[in-house]
């Protein structure tokens, strides 16, 4: 793939010292690792390894040159692995997929088969309801059955078809298991722009208010969410998507062209070929390699640069630790220090995604943060060295696929801004820290004047006890909810996005309004100043579990600052209030069959995962029940 190169531009200090610490401290589990996959690397065909009989089982359903392709051990075999499932609007347009990648794969001159399907759950659809307890550990569910797919060794390489919140992390994770295989992400692209996301909103805390009708909600809702593809808000699922280009784990320029196109085709036929080429030894380029601490980092800056997803300070701190790397939210925090808001998307915005990528979106964001020195050019990517290929743009001449140059400027600067004019000096995700543990908040939807709050709190163990409250009147007045026990630990960390209308609405009643939670409200975080992720959670015997009503509780997003306003020695003395869920109350919609995974959960500043070694900070004196 050609690529014009540009003179490197000095790495700024803050992200070439972040760099070094993590590359010093991961200096054992990174080469481990990279002493792991360089070991299960074989020089053929990983096929030519099996026995007669194995191998017989590999093909017995193929047929024709497919066929002869594999039984000759000498093509290279592909693995498709797919989140498809008619369901999900941003899994819908997979469906035709795995054709392509076949004909494609074949004529690049490899061979191509569906090795697995993983499953996909959509956090829109789970939103408050219990199988929304599932959700985060659907993200390990995935990666192993990535894993089962990859282990019967019949492949080379892999492509990895999915889109949103757990799906591509899990893909990921599990793809990096199998480190020596090259790996390409192949998403599906947003739907086309439908009702503004800001009306959605709107709407949505009206009926909140008891001011919107049901069918008035519903009308809003599908006018919004439309169409197959991805939903065009700035969540999860549009993050993965530009985290993992900003990484290199996409063709460039691949994340938000739209489903149901002729270039989105054409990019997806075009990973086909570049997996097989990736196989071969003249440009051989292992998944585990293009994972480094420096794409690490260009992940984390993307995200800081353009507002992204809270899920991600877990997520990248798994996928890095699936690769050897150990990241910390402290290097979230300095990396935010230096890194500017460069765009303004909902929910830190009016525009949705299809405007952040007609503004110029990944290639404009991309070559400015080279240019200010914000990322890493000396990366291997799956386009091939060097991040600068990822400033150019897909387009098609007629039937052929090539790549050309986007404009230097931004084409809309009310969305899209260069380095050195940010809408905010500093990223829009800042770390907490103080008597009740460190916490995660998005401040980029949040308005300065609302940063920092002191108000009583009201503590609440359950989204649907803080309803109740609200529609009973009992919250008009400054507060800081406090929603406990819902951590990894104790209930799977669901995401509390359906208590954003109620909050706005008593903000908007000219109240001091903060949440305090340890479970997440991800992408979708909004204008009121909430403190997610919180950690150690109450189910671990964190401070969290010895709030009372009526403590005054600090949040100041300004300096960082977390407390409850309580003396030491009477907060530790305090019992541990509530409690989580027990075994037997946590049953119903599948949620009994995760009671393993729900035992051995780390914490949320270890990425939330049940996969490496059990450490003591996953663990902690649990809650009274």
């Amino acid at each position: 793939m050609k690529a014009v190169s540009v003179p490197p531009v000095p790495v700024h200090p803050v992200v070439e010292e972040v760099t070094r610490r993590i590359a010093d401290r991961s200096a054992a589990s990174r080469s481990a690792y990279l002493d792991r996959i360089a070991a299960a690397r074989s020089t053929g065909p990983a096929r030519a390894g099996l026995g007669c009989g194995n191998l017989a089982h590999g093909f017995a359903a193929c047929s024709g040159t497919d066929r002869l392709a594999l039984s000759g051990l000498r093509k290279p075999g592909i693995a498709i692995i797919s989140a498809y499932n008619d369901l999900l609007s941003a899994h819908q347009p997979l469906h035709e997929y795995p054709e392509w990648i076949k004909a494609a794969a074949r004529e690049a001159g490899g061979v191509a088969q569906f090795a697995g399907g993983v499953p996909a759950m959509c956090d829109g659809i789970t939103q408050g309801r219990d199988g929304m307890e599932l959700s985060l550990f659907s993200r390990e569910v995935i990666a192993m059955a990535t894993g089962i797919a990859l282990s019967h060794e019949m492949f080379d390489g892999t492509l990895l078809l999915g889109v949103c919140d757990k799906i591509v992390p899990g893909l990921l994770i599990g793809a990096l298991s199998f480190g020596h295989l090259p790996a390409i992400l192949v998403p599906a692209g947003p739907m086309a722009s439908g009702l503004p996301n800001k009306e959605k909103a709107r709407v949505r805390q009206l009926f909140a208010e008891g001011r919107a009708t049901r069918e008035e909600l519903l009308e809003a809702e599908s006018a919004s969410y439309h169409s197959a593809g991805t939903c065009t808000f700035y969540g999860t699922a549009n993050s993965n998507q530009l985290v993992v280009e900003v990484m290199g784990l996409h063709l460039p320029g691949a994340s938000f062209v739209p489903p149901g196109t002729p270039l989105r085709r054409a990019l997806t036929e075009e990973a086909a070929r570049r997996v097989v080429a990736l196989s071969r030894e003249d440009e051989y380029t292992p998944v585990g390699a293009v994972v480094s601490e420096r794409s690490v980092v260009n992940g984390v800056v993307s995200l800081l640069a353009t507002g992204g997803s809270t899920n991600h300070t877990m997520h990248l701190v798994a996928i890095a630790a699936a690769a050897g790397i150990q990241l910390t939210w402290d290097d979230f925090a300095d990396l935010s220090s230096v890194v500017g808001l460069l765009a303004s998307v909902y929910p830190n915005g009016n525009a949705d995604i299809n405007h952040f990528h007609a503004a110029g979106g990944v290639q404009f964001l991309i070559g400015t943060l080279l240019d200010a020195g914000l990322l890493h050019e000396d990366v291997r990517t799956v386009a091939g060295d060097g991040l600068h290929r990822y400033r150019r743009e897909p387009v098609l001449d007629g039937d052929r696929l090539t790549w050309r140059e986007v404009p230097t400027r931004s084409l809309d600067e009310t969305v899209l801004r260069p380095a050195e004019a940010p809408f905010a000096p500093d990223g829009g995700l800042r770390m907490l820290s103080g008597n009740l543990g460190r916490a995660v908040i998005k401040v980029s939807a949040v308005a300065r004047e609302h940063r920092v709050v002191r108000a009583p709190a009201r503590v609440f163990t359950s989204q649907q006890g803080f309803l109740e409250a609200f529609r009973a009147g009992e919250l008009d007045r400054d507060v800081v909810v406090v929603i406990r026990h819902q951590g990894p630990r104790a209930n799977g960390m669901p995401e509390l996005h359906g208590l954003t209308p109620a909050l706005g609405a008593l903000m908007d009643r000219g109240h001091r309004i903060a949440l305090i939670t340890d479970g997440r409200m991800s992408g979708a975080s909004g204008k009121v100043p909430a403190a997610i992720q919180l950690t150690p959670e109450a189910a671990a015997g964190g401070p969290l579990a010895r709030i009372e009503d009526g403590d005054e509780v600090v949040l100041d997003a300004t300096t960082g600052r977390l407390d409850v306003l309580v003396d030491e020695t009477e907060l530790a003395r305090r019992p541990l209030r509530d409690g989580p869920a027990d075994e037997a109350t946590w049953t119903g919609t599948g949620r009994e069959l995760f009671t393993a995974l729900r035992r051995a959960v780390g914490p949320a500043d270890q990425g939330a995962s049940v996969f490496g070694p059990m450490t003591p900070g996953h663990f902690g004196a649990p809650a009274r029940v």
